[in-house]
C-alpha cells in the first residue's frame, strides 16, 4: 500500500504510537492518533512528533461518540495498531468487519524499511539475546539496527535503513499479532511458557500462535532457529507447516540439534562449523548459554565470521538490570533484575 494522501488511524500513543505518526507524516499521510484515554495532554503528545508541525495529524482521546466513530471508520484507508492495544475490542473488530486493512507498527515499518531483519521472540531471553546479536552485528557493520520490544520502535528507523541495513529485531508476541507480510531472513523463538494469558482469553494456544507468526512468511531460502528441548515448541513445529531451514540448539548434543556444548565446548555445526570454548562465554548460567547459542547461529547465518563472533560472545557484558551481577558480599551473589518482566523460568 502507498502511504502518501491515505488517511491512517494510529490507535494507541505512547513510544509505538509516537514514532509510527512520525514515519506516516514524513511519507505523506492524513494521520489520526487516538487513544482511549482522556487524560493525556496533546500538547504533550504533539511535542514528541515534530513532524505534526505542518497540521497534518489530528488527536483524539477518550470515548467517541457513535456518530464520529462512524464517521472517522468511513473515512479510513488503514488502521496502525500500537502493541499495547488488545486486538479484539468491539472497535477493531468492526475495522475489520468493515474491511479496513489493521496493521501493527512492525508491519508498517517493514513495508516502508528496506535490509536484512533478524527477528527474536521468546517468552524468557529475548532482550539479551537481542542486545548480543545486535553487539555482534554493530561490530561487523555500523549499518545496524537494534529494534522492536526493546525499547526503539522500529518505524522511528525504518526510513532511514538501506538495502545493506540489518535490524536485529527484538518481537513480543502483541506484536507479531498484527504482522502481515513481516518476514525476517533468520527468525528464533527461544522458548515458550505461560505469560499474557490475560491478552489471550487465559488459552495458552493462543499465546503460541501468536509466537509461531514470528516465521509464518519465511521461506526455504530462511532460517528458524529454536531450543531443542523445549516441549512447547517441539510439539508446534508441524503443526504450522513450517517452510524455513530449521536450526535446533541444545544444552548438549542430541539428535538434530545443530548448536550445543560438548567436552566443555560450544559448537555451531551449520552453516559454517563454530567452536569455542564454553568457559570464555561472557554471560555465565545455563540460561545464558542458551542466548549465547541462540545469537550465535543468527550471526552465523549472517555470514559473520568466526572470529568476530567468538570476541563478541567473549566480551558482551550482559544488559542492564537484567540479572546483572552487581556485587558479591560474604559469598554471596547480589544479582539486579529489575527490568524483569516475567517471574516464569523455562530454563
Amino acid at each position: 500500500m502507498k502511504i502518501k494522501e491515505k488517511k491512517v488511524l494510529v490507535f494507541g500513543s505512547g513510544i509505538s504510537g509516537e514514532a509510527a505518526c512520525s514515519l506516516l507524516l514524513r511519507e505523506g499521510a492524513e494521520v489520526v492518533l487516538y487513544d482511549g484515554n482522556d487524560k493525556l495532554d496533546r500538547e504533550e503528545i504533539l511535542s514528541k512528533i515534530p513532524e505534526s508541525g505542518n497540521g497534518s495529524l489530528q488527536i483524539l482521546l477518550g470515548t467517541l461518540a457513535d456518530e464520529k466513530k462512524a464517521q472517522l471508520l468511513k473515512t479510513l484507508d488503514l488502521v496502525v495498531m500500537s502493541p499495547g492495544v488488545p486486538t479484539d475490542l468491539p472497535i477493531v473488530n468492526e475495522m475489520r468487519d468493515r474491511g479496513i486493512p489493521i496493521w501493527g507498527e512492525i508491519e508498517l515499518a517493514y513495508e516502508a524499511g528496506k535490509g536484512e531483519v533478524l527477528a527474536i521472540t521468546g517468552t524468557n531471553g529475548k532482550t539479551t539475546t537481542t542486545s548480543l546479536l545486535g553487539q555482534i552485528m554493530k561490530n561487523y557493520t555500523e549499518n545496524t539496527y537494534v529494534v522492536g520490544n526493546i525499547g526503539n520502535p522500529y518505524t522511528s528507523v525504518a526510513l532511514e535503513t538501506t538495502e545493506d541495513s540489518v535490524i536485529v529485531a527484538e518481537m513480543s508476541s502483541f506484536q507479531l499479532e498484527t504482522i502481515e507480510t513481516f518476514r525476517p531472513r533468520v527468525s528464533a523463538i527461544l522458548n515458550i511458557t505461560p505469560d499474557h494469558l490475560d491478552r489471550y482469553d487465559h488459552c495458552m494456544q493462543n499465546y503460541i500462535d501468536a509466537k509461531f507468526r514470528i516465521t509464518q512468511n519465511q521461506t526455504p531460502d530462511d532460517a528458524f532457529i529454536f531450543w531443542n528441548d523445549d516441549p512447547i515448541i517441539r510439539h508446534e513445529l508441524a503443526k504450522h507447516g513450517l517452510k524455513a531451514h530449521l536450526y535446533p540448539f541444545a544444552a548438549v548434543k542430541e539428535d538434530g540439534a545443530i548448536a550445543y556444548v560438548e567436552d566443555h565446548e560450544v559448537k555451531i555445526t551449520e552453516p559454517i562449523a563454530f567452536n569455542m570454548e564454553q568457559e570464555e562465554l561472557a554471560l555465565t548460567g545455563q540460561h545464558n548459554l542458551y542466548n549465547s547459542l541462540a545469537a550465535g547461529i543468527s550471526a552465523n547465518l549472517a555470514g559473520i565470521a568466526k572470529e568476530n563472533i567468538r570476541k563478541a560472545l567473549s566480551d558482551f557484558r550482559g544488559v542492564e538490570h537484567r540479572l546483572e551481577k552487581v556485587a558479591r558480599v560474604r559469598g554471596i551473589d547480589f544479582i539486579n533484575d529489575s527490568k524483569a518482566t516475567n517471574v516464569n523460568s523455562c530454563w
